[in-house]
């Protein structure tokens, strides 16, 4: 069998092969799409999710140093807690019983699962964009999810909010928690929860953090940040920078928490 004989065999296997994948990945499109538009399927999971969200807070320890979450809710009550993304995934369970709390999720199809787990842990879910700079604040829902969020902490609810913006630059605060926190007059509190066991999904954008059981946990408030009603322009972007500052500092202490001796 001749050279180029060969060579059109392997051709013919490897557009079979290239076919073959091709149908798989349409298929697999094809069941996700039905899977994600299934009650019961996401029902199911949302509470798979939601049980094992509550073991891995449960089955670790309070480090020594990490503060009393009700003490720090009651003391800037009603107020807005401020995540970071990739950090904020045992954040549901941090809330106290009986406290009432909103949380702000995005739009996006991605975060349909987010939201439906933290309703679970008895959020009242506000639909909405956090807001890249000003004008895109009030673009995309953003308007009426600040205006949801103040009438929240207007009837005495806290909130929590993720500062930075999705596939933007990473652990760096957007105007969207600043804006908030200027129509309300509430206080914004960095807070950051860290695991001494964690599995770092290093290729996403914000080095998303899992969580793992049997190890030890901390939880750091930073100082509250207040945004006066009438901040310019320079002091909404000092107000931005001074929560990107108190929510790295809180991220830094929680995780030396957790892994030193």
């Amino acid at each position: 069998m001749t050279d180029e004989r060969l060579g059109r065999i392997d051709d013919a296997h490897a557009l079979r092969r290239g076919r073959w994948s091709t149908m798989r990945k349409s298929l697999w499109r094809k069941m996700r799409v039905r899977l994600a538009q299934s009650d019961l399927v996401n029902g199911a999971l949302v509470g798979a999710i939601s049980l094992a969200l509550r073991f891995i807070y449960l089955t670790n320890r309070t480090a020594r140093g990490s503060q009393d979450a009700q003490r720090a809710f009651d003391a800037h009550a009603p107020g807005i807690a401020a995540f970071w993304h990739g950090q904020h995934i045992l954040a549901p369970c941090m809330k106290p019983k009986g406290v009432e709390m909103a949380a702000l999720f995005s739009r996006s199809k991605d975060a349909e699962l987010n939201a439906r787990v933290a309703e679970r842990f008895g959020f009242a879910v506000v639909r909405g964009s956090g807001g890249r700079d000003r004008a895109r604040t009030l673009e995309k829902g953003g308007i009426r999810a600040l205006l949801a969020l103040k009438k929240a902490l207007d009837d005495e609810k806290a909130v929590a909010m993720i500062a930075d913006i999705p596939h933007g630059t990473p652990r760096e605060a957007g105007l969207g928690i600043v804006m908030l926190g200027r129509i309300s007059g509430r206080p914004i509190v960095p807070v950051a929860l860290a695991t001494s066991r964690r599995k770092v999904i290093e290729s996403s954008w914000d080095k998303t953090t899992i969580n793992l059981p049997f190890g030890r946990k901390a939880v750091v408030f930073g100082d509250p940040v207040l945004v006066p009603a009438n901040a310019s322009d320079e002091e909404l972007e000092a107000k931005r920078r001074e929560i990107t500052d108190g929510l790295n500092a809180a991220t830094a202490e929680a995780y030396r928490l957790v892994d030193g001796p």
